[in-house]
């Protein structure tokens, strides 16, 4: 028997619709939209501004696209997992609730939360679970809720998150095609510069948690940006000699979308040209285990069955890889 690959064989996105602009969010911080855009390149955002509504909802919403493009039904999910940093509680797990809400009754289903890799380490661990040849369907669903977690007095994270969910199909093929390679990697030195602090196990939400803002992203972005820069630039590289690609190899390359800047650096660190390097930034700001899966249902009708793409991210921890895939459809046809 053939080795079998997991390849995506459909997808589904889901964001808000309410939008934040740059000139609301100057009327809520000091800030103004050339700022923002000079250092991160973020114009809008979405935001699900609903009371009671979680990351469940935007991706379930996303998975329920995903079962009607591609026509699947949900009894045939054999499992679901979602990549999530913004669970909507500490315990069930948000998979669970997605599952519920998408009609997935009986799926294996579990959270992973690798900060902003968490899309590319759950595409890893889906395709390690496809491989095995126990799953035949596995819906691997990125999705956050950031705008729960941000301070809108503070002009140093507010501007940069996005809320939004993005969902694939994973399915088995033994074509030499679908997830072919990734390399995964984290460093606990990053833990002091990027996290949430309160309301977890080692520090309980409570009134001085609260009054001292612990409950909101906390980042050292100079700290973050030069750490991000090199590592995402390093593993980018490390995946296309381990696979013998060159720049002219690369259809594609979707790098997560924290700072229009670090992208670059990425781009310019693997040699490949602006125009194959897919970019929403502006439009949806960092949405963390949303990123890639949204710029892929962006990209979706251009894609191409063959297409050799390069996703790379880097998040809180620091955790931070690359993934190679070769695309397993045409775009146009879905």
């Amino acid at each position: 028997m053939k080795k079998l690959h997991a390849k995506i064989t459909g997808m589904g996105a889901y964001v808000p619709d309410y939008i934040l602009t740059n000139d609301e969010l100057s009327q809520m911080m000091d800030t103004n939209d050339e700022w923002i855009m000079t250092r991160i390149g973020v114009k809008e955002r979405h935001i699900l501004k609903e009371e009671g509504l979680g990351t469940s909802y935007m991706a379930g919403k996303a998975v329920k696209q995903l079962l009607k493009k591609t026509n699947t039904k949900p009894e045939e999910v054999d499992a679901l997992i979602c990549a999530t940093v913004t669970p909507d509680h500490m315990f069930p797990c948000t998979a669970v609730l997605t599952a519920e809400l998408a009609g997935i009754k009986n799926a294996y289903t579990f959270d992973l939360n690798a900060a902003c890799s968490s899309f590319t380490f759950g595409l890893t661990t889906a395709a390690a679970l496809i491989e095995s040849g126990r799953y035949k369907k596995i819906i691997l669903v990125g999705a956050d809720k950031m705008s729960s977690f941000v301070d809108y007095t503070n002009r140093a994270t507010a501007p940069i998150f996005g809320d939004g969910a993005g969902a694939v199909l994973l399915e088995p093929t033994e074509e030499e095609i679908g997830f072919i390679d990734s390399k995964l990697y984290s460093d606990g030195i990053g833990y002091p510069h990027l996290h949430l602090k309160a309301g977890g196990s080692a520090i309980p939400p409570s009134h001085e948690t609260i009054d001292n803002k612990e409950h909101y992203i906390y980042q050292e972005g100079q700290v973050v940006f030069k750490h991000a820069v090199s590592k995402m630039a390093d593993v980018s590289v490390e995946i296309m000699e381990r696979n013998n690609l060159s720049h002219d190899d690369i259809a594609w390359v979707v790098p997560h979308q924290a700072n229009l800047r670090i992208i670059d650096a990425v781009a310019n660190r693997m040699g490949v040209d602006k125009d194959k390097v897919m970019v929403n930034i502006e439009k949806y700001g960092n949405t963390t285990s949303a990123t890639l899966p949204l710029c892929l249902n962006e990209w979706e009708p251009k894609l191409k069955k063959g297409d050799k793409i390069v996703l790379a991210t880097f998040g809180a921890g620091f955790c931070w890889g690359a993934a190679y895939i070769i695309w397993a459809y045409d775009g146009k046809e879905s």
